[in-house]
């Protein structure tokens, strides 16, 4: 038992008043109203609250505190003790370049969709089944971006065009394995995400958007309201992790398909708020951005966490954003030198190094530079480079593109 002070109603006693009882356990418990335990503080002084905790004035914690709810602290907290609070330290935010900041491909410049994946914002792609239906930018239009934001994805549709049955316009992103195995998708313990973001559209009404396994053959189609207008609104889709079907665990292979859909055609669109195993990226009914000429779709604060709730955005600064953008793709800027002649044959190399270990061996392009003719040895850290100009001398840049 426990010794207990409790401030009794009378509901069940008979008798309001404050009252007691002891034993020799050394537990103590502090109950409100009907005998309901409110504190309880054990003989360890551990101390456990059984409703909410909110601080107005100043908390200091000596000890380790663990945080498995929701705490509210408007004063200072101050510990000397471990916090632990699941979800809120590290690589929260599962999206990558959520803010829509970096645009190493384009600089700000207009993408017109075609019908490949086409990477626009570093991460993320435009689709089309038919080419040239909408256009993707950082920042179209000059639109205000919400509080907090400096940058934004900007979908423009290009014609008023009538969606077939078997037609797929969107955006997305893919998420690495690596960046993912932890929630335990396709398991007993797969773990709840949830997704949110700010959009605004020049439409109205109901959006859709889905998510897939790297096979695409479990989905999970959700569906989001715009209700004015040209207006930021945030928005929040909770997830219960699918326990069925093969998901890609530690690897560096598509952890996660994540659909934002523009245009969907009955075939892959399905009802929202439930796991099916078929193809499926969209809910039915949802509004075709690209059915209306001129329509506009932005977004930005794409944010994916695991948990139920949607927490504060998670902001990384601009050089580690743009260290997990370059995993995926690289532009190398200009390497400059005096090549190695080869020993063999008549020609010049010279070995190069990438600003970031990529995701996989990558395929080069050259962007510039005369004195380059091609390369070779192509790796995840690094490359070579050469040249049968007799002058010897080497300048040139390259793109490297490692991209799920």
């Amino acid at each position: 038992m426990a010794t207990i002070i409790s401030a009794d109603n009378g509901t069940v006693s008979g008798t309001a008043g404050l009252k007691s009882s002891a034993d020799s356990s050394g537990i103590l418990v502090l109950q409100t109203g009907a005998n309901t335990t409110a504190v309880t503080i054990g003989t360890d002084q551990s101390v456990t609250f059984a409703g909410a905790v909110s601080t107005t004035g100043n908390q200091t914690v000596t000890g380790n505190q663990t945080v498995t709810g929701n705490q509210t602290v408007t004063g200072n907290l101050t510990t000397t003790g471990y916090v632990s609070a699941p979800n809120t330290f590290g690589f929260k935010n599962r999206i990558i370049n959520g803010a829509m900041v970096i645009d190493q491909r384009n600089a700000g410049a207009s993408v017109t969709q075609n019908t490949s994946v086409q990477y626009t914002l570093d991460r993320w792609f435009a689709y089309g089944s038919v080419t040239s239906k909408f256009t993707v930018q950082q920042n179209a239009g000059s639109v205000t971006p919400p509080v907090g934001f400096a940058n934004y994805l900007g979908v423009t549709s290009s014609s008023a065009y009538s969606i077939g049955s078997t037609d797929l316009f969107f955006i997305g992103q893919y998420i690495e394995g690596f960046n993912f195995y932890d929630l335990n998708w396709g398991t007993a313990n797969a773990q709840t995400i949830t997704f949110s973001f700010w959009v605004r559209s020049s439409l109205t009404g109901t959006f859709g958007g889905g998510l897939q396994n790297n096979a695409q053959n479990r989905s999970y189609a959700f569906s989001y309201t715009i209700s004015s207008a040209n207006t930021w609104e945030q928005k929040t889709v909770t997830i219960a992790g699918d326990t069925s079907g093969t998901w890609v665990g530690a690897t560096n292979g598509i952890g996660l398909r994540l659909w934002l859909s523009v245009g969907m055609g009955s075939t892959y669109s399905g009802t929202a708020g439930a796991w099916t195993g078929s193809d499926i990226r969209s809910a039915t009914g949802a509004t075709s951005v690209v059915g209306t000429n001129g329509a506009t779709f932005y977004i930005t604060g794409v944010q994916l966490e695991k948990g139920s709730i949607a927490t504060s955005f998670d902001f990384r600064d601009y050089g580690r954003e743009l260290i997990l953008c370059q995993r995926y793709y690289e532009y190398s800027g200009a390497f400059f030198g005096a090549a190695t002649p080869n020993a063999v044959t008549t020609y010049f190399g010279m070995q190069a190094q990438f600003k970031v270990t990529k995701r996989a061996a990558p395929t080069l392009t050259k962007v510039d530079g005369a004195a380059a003719t091609t390369q070779g040895g192509s790796a995840i850290d690094g490359f070579y480079f050469y040249t049968t100009s007799t002058t010897q001398a080497v300048q040139t840049s390259w793109t490297a593109t490692s991209e799920l």
